[in-house]
This record gives C-alpha cells, sequence and structure tokens, in this order.
C-alpha cells in the first residue's frame, strides 16, 4: 500500500514497516540531487519530525517523518549515488525504512488519488 503526506513524501506500507522517500513531484521541484543525509539507524522520530535532508543545485530541503517509528534502515546507496532520488524517487532512492509505530496514523495519508489532487492545487 503507497500512501503520501501533503510534505511530498511517500510510504509504502509492508506489514510492519514502511519505506520512505520523496515523491516525483518534489524531485522534480527541487531539480539535480547532489547530497542526501539520511537518518541513524535505530533513531526515533514522531510523524512529523524532521528527518533527512536532501540537497539539489537550487535548494535544501527537509524530509519529514510521515509517521511515528524507529528508523531500522538506510539507503547507503545514496551517498555516493544521490542522483538516485532523480533517477528512481519511488523505487531505487528511497531515504530509509521504518517501524510503524501507530498504524491509525497511516489513515491520516492521501491515497494516490488524494495526493495528485493536491498536487494539481499547487500549479
Amino acid at each position: 500500500m503507497m500512501k503520501y503526506s501533503e510534505d511530498h513524501e511517500w510510504i509504502l506500507v509492508e506489514g510492519n514497516t514502511a519505506t520512505v522517500g520523496i515523491t516525483d513531484y518534489a524531485q522534480k521541484a527541487l531539480g539535480d540531487v547532489v547530497f542526501v543525509e539520511v537518518p541513524e539507524v535505530g533513531a526515533a522520530y514522531a510523524k512529523g519530525d524532521e528527518v533527512a535532508v536532501v540537497e539539489s543545485v537550487k535548494a535544501a530541503s527537509e524530509v519529514y517523518a510521515p509517521i511515528t517509528g524507529d528508523i531500522i534502515m538506510v539507503n547507503e546507496a545514496l551517498e555516493g549515488a544521490p542522483d538516485l532520488v532523480n533517477t528512481a524517487p519511488t523505487s531505487d532512492g528511497y531515504f530509509f525504512k521504518m517501524t510503524i509505530a501507530d498504524a491509525s496514523e497511516l489513515e491520516e495519508l492521501l491515497d494516490e488519488d488524494g495526493y495528485l489532487a493536491f498536487i494539481a492545487g499547487l500549479e
């Protein structure tokens, strides 16, 4: 199940684990990504906390936790290849995986149709 935040993160839910990255819309708005700072494995975050940083030729932007949970894995490939965020934002360009501490928070996120309507309203 894929969900989206209004901060332009996507979250792929698989059992009790969530994979998180930024949307295609967000990576296009940023432009060429040149650096990504991922969180520490084991760190705990509440929904809305700043978890990671993505820097592009245009700007630096924060990546927020779309849900509450603990970081269980980070995408180490981004250190040497931050452009994966541009070329594969919803697959190989993910930022981290985290536990799902409160599944009810998932209900507050947008589905794909809701997210597409949300970004259409931004343009």
